[in-house]
């Protein structure tokens, strides 16, 4: 617990200014999320880093982080989606030049991570530097963490009904269900207080589904880590895990916010 609490005190003081600056600040910093978060992936696969495995599949997740304005500073205005199927061209010419030892099923696995950690913490960054960003990015924190506090307190105290066992054993479906009335009771607690820029009931009705989405990003890093043998994502966090541990729910939640409000980066 002790080594818990100073992990978490050290990383507030360090993440807290940048999320209140944003701009370039937040950029980088999403873009280290990122890195870390797919080589965490590798880790699980018990795969090492320095490989042309690593290279290709940092370069894909890089790709998807970086704001969309890098890209289009580049030479031609190559575009995020011929970069990145460049790198799956590549990807898919090692296993023959690997003979095989790099298979299509760790293509996969390096495409897919890559799509989900990169767009995820893009999306982190673009919401904070959208209009009221930093406002909107905490209704967002609001969100996700009320509902994990929630679930985690009212599971412990009533939880009999195993909502997913084969995957996360200590799940209820009456912390699942606290756990989103908590964070809409929160959020439109937080929503009456703080000028998010959107109508109040609106942003009431998206954070039902946020909880519900974030529940389920929950589930699907469980089914991973479960899939890989493992604990946690990584051990960046002592105390906390990894990256991956820390902002499974808000991989999903993230992307969904900004289609649904409407957010570009």
């Amino acid at each position: 617990m002790k080594q818990r609490v100073i992990t978490a005190v050290i990383a507030l003081i360090l993440f807290i200014p940048i999320v209140y600056v944003g701009g370039l600040w937040m950029d980088w910093l999403t873009v280290a999320f990122a890195a870390v978060g797919i080589s965490e992936i590798f880790l699980m696969k018990k795969q090492i880093l320095v490989s042309i495995n690593f290279l290709l599949a940092l370069l894909a997740t890089i790709i998807w982080a970086v704001p969309d304005s890098f890209i289009k500073g580049m030479p031609w205005h190559w575009s995020k989606y011929g970069m990145y199927f460049a790198i799956i061209m590549l990807m898919l010419t090692w296993t023959v030049l690997s003979k095989n030892k790099t298979t299509f099923d760790d293509v996969g696995v390096y495409t897919l991570s890559s799509l989900y950690i990169g767009t995820g913490f893009h999306y982190m960054a673009a919401i904070r530097n959208s209009n009221n960003g930093l406002a909107l990015l905490c209704y967002v924190f609001v969100v996700v963490w009320l509902t994990d506090t929630g679930a985690y307190m009212i599971g412990r105290q009533i939880g009999k009904h195993k909502l997913w066992p084969v995957i996360s054993p200590n799940k209820t479906w009456e912390g699942s269900i606290g756990g989103t009335i908590c964070a809409v009771i929160c959020a439109a607690i937080y929503v009456y207080c703080v000028q998010v820029g959107y109508p109040q009931m609106q942003m009431i009705i998206i954070a039902f589904f946020l909880s519900i989405v974030g529940q389920m990003g929950d589930l699907v890093e469980s089914a991973y880590k479960r899939y890989y043998g493992v604990k946690d994502s990584g051990k960046i966090l002592p105390g906390h895990g990894g990256i991956l541990d820390r902002f499974d729910s808000m991989l999903f939640v993230l992307p969904v916010v900004a289609a649904l409000l409407g957010i570009m980066h």
